[in-house]
């Protein structure tokens, strides 16, 4: 019991590593990741201000978009300056309460951006399986129920995770995250004591979000596929299925990386260290910066926005 004692403390602070094994390319990581962290700031801004002034996106489904690029924004600042910190000044060092915080932050808004996803399925799914009744249906008060519920969930599911490391884990046996974030399982990994409980719990939580999302999604998509199938002529089938296109490339965005991600970290052993972090930081960053490129891509009114802004702007110089 005594050498239990000095080998485990409570700890006022915790040092993020970074990308482990990577430490002498931490300032040429530094380029590609800034880069990407300002292409995710300035495509999820410019998607807000656009469905903002152009009236004809006020729709639930651009109204999702702007809940998507709000949590976006929220994950990618969750990690990237503490992690561009790391980089550029080895400023790794985070407190307890900062890094269960940083926890908190990241698992719930990416469980919050899933159950975003299935209200976009929901959306859909009304929009093309019963048009006369979408706008009553999906009214704006509906939209913002729906947003509400998801942030509610994310909070219930989640805060049970920062709460069982603050009152059941107080040991650590070290007080070194070798991880770029403050992630559940790399925390954990850390501690003195019985963590099965804690283990159990963000395991059954993921795959519960994961799953579960992942089929009220796909069914919307069934019922949204036999409705398609069903209409006269093959034009009407491909414009139709189009309206859906950005938000198949999104969610495919959003669950690949993810569940690679978990996948590698539970079961991965043989993976590299600085491989599962690059994934772990990939992860909340591509869809950032690839959900407005898709929007935009796919959307005329937003494509032509933007493109009026760059002009503007171009004249005033």
């Amino acid at each position: 019991m005594a050498t239990f004692r000095n080998v485990c403390s409570v700890p006022n602070s915790f040092r993020l590593t970074g990308i482990p094994g990577l430490e002498s390319l931490h300032i040429w990581l530094s380029i590609p990741f800034g880069s990407m962290y300002l292409v995710a700031v300035m495509g999820n801004v410019t998607i807000l201000a656009v469905v903002r002034v152009e009236r004809s996106l006020h729709q639930p489904m651009y109204f999702f978009l702007c809940m998507l690029a709000v949590i976006d924004l929220i994950l990618s600042t969750s990690t990237m300056p503490k992690l561009l910190g790391i980089f550029w000044f080895g400023a790794g060092e985070i407190s307890l309460n900062a890094c269960l915080t940083q926890m908190f932050f990241i698992h719930c808004f990416a469980t919050v951006e899933s159950g975003i996803f299935l209200a976009m399925a929901f959306d859909r799914y009304v929009a093309i399986c019963d048009p006369l009744h979408h706008m009553t249906v999906l009214t704006n008060a509906v939209v913002g129920l729906l947003g509400l519920v998801a942030l509610i969930r994310g909070i219930i599911y989640i805060s049970p995770l920062p709460l069982m490391i603050r009152l059941r884990l107080p040991l650590y046996k070290a007080h070194v995250i070798s991880h770029s974030y403050c992630e559940h399982m790399a925390v954990v990994t850390l501690a003195c004591g019985d963590s099965r409980v804690n283990n159990i719990y963000g395991l059954s939580i993921g795959f519960l979000v994961l799953i579960l999302d992942s089929m009220g999604i796909a069914a919307s998509y069934v019922m949204i596929f036999r409705t398609v199938l069903g209409l006269a002529t093959p034009e009407a089938r491909l414009k139709t299925l189009g309206t859906c296109g950005s938000h198949i490339c999104a969610i495919l965005i959003f669950y690949v990386p993810i569940a690679v991600s978990s996948l590698i970290h539970r079961f991965g052993h043989q993976v590299p260290p600085p491989i599962h972090t690059l994934l772990a930081n990939f992860y909340l960053l591509i869809p950032p910066i690839l959900n407005p490129i898709v929007y935009a891509v796919r959307t005329k009114q937003i494509r032509e926005r933007i493109l009026q802004i760059m002009k503007i702007e171009a004249k005033n110089r």
